[in-house]
């Protein structure tokens, strides 16, 4: 039995809406987690560097945790468990302000943020020792020194891993369609059981996902190229 493809559903106007919508909240969900898993990872780079062994074993315990569960969990953790125990005033911002996408880009940003971190702190590893007792020696804080010298060279080092990384937390944003967030891959899916064009429907989202983790991996290799440490 042959199977009749139409691909005249990408030209109506409410196909294209549905999954323009569905992308634009895909690119801000993977923008916050975004935000958020560098911030995390920044943090806890740098805990991992200190001296203070309880920021290190702290550093090292929340890279473990979320390196070893996997990121649904993460989500549902955060969707189903911690919205339970906050506070019910907290609970009803929290509704009220679409809850589905801001557990779902917690949960994303703070799992990826323990990965970026092990890029970071590779980087870190990777620069002499005596540069951060050369910042002290001249003044600089703790903070300070990674801040403006240590900082900057691991994240050009890190570069490459970052880079996949954050492809890998832009490709798993479609997670949240678990707990209702209407991102691509949930678009995807509620316009397939309206229509039943099966393969027409996910081969657009196919092609929408492979696009842009694309165009990631080239903006990346770009920054790469123009921020490389030049060496003689």
């Amino acid at each position: 039995m042959s199977i009749q493809m139409d691909f005249s559903l990408f030209a109506k106007p409410e196909f294209l809406t549905q999954v323009g919508k569905g992308l634009i909240n895909t690119l801000e969900l993977a923008a916050i987690a975004f935000a958020l898993a560098m911030t995390v990872a920044v943090v806890i780079a740098v805990m991992r560097m200190s001296a203070n062994k309880l920021c290190v074993w702290t550093a090292t315990a929340y890279v473990e945790y979320h390196q070893n569960v996997p990121l649904l969990v993460h989500i549902f953790l955060w969707y189903f468990g911690v919205a339970a125990i906050l506070p019910e005033a907290a609970q009803q911002w929290i509704n009220a302000h679409n809850s589905e996408f801001i557990f779902a880009f917690i949960g994303i940003g703070l799992c990826l943020g323990a990965y970026m971190s092990e890029d970071l702190r590779g980087g870190i590893r990777s620069i002499p020792a005596s540069q951060l007792e050369a910042s002290r020696a001249l003044g600089l804080s703790y903070l300070q020194a990674a801040r403006l010298v240590i900082m900057p060279q691991a994240l050009r080092i890190a570069l490459p891993p970052l880079i996949n990384h954050t492809v890998l937390l832009f490709k798993n944003t479609s997670l949240a369609m678990t707990v209702g967030v209407a991102e691509l891959t949930y678009v995807t899916k509620e316009v397939e059981s309206a229509t039943f064009k099966t393969f027409e429907v996910y081969l657009a989202s196919t092609v929408i996902y492979l696009v842009l983790s694309l165009l990631l991996m080239w903006a990346g290799a770009l920054i790469e190229h123009r921020t490389k440490i030049k060496t003689r």
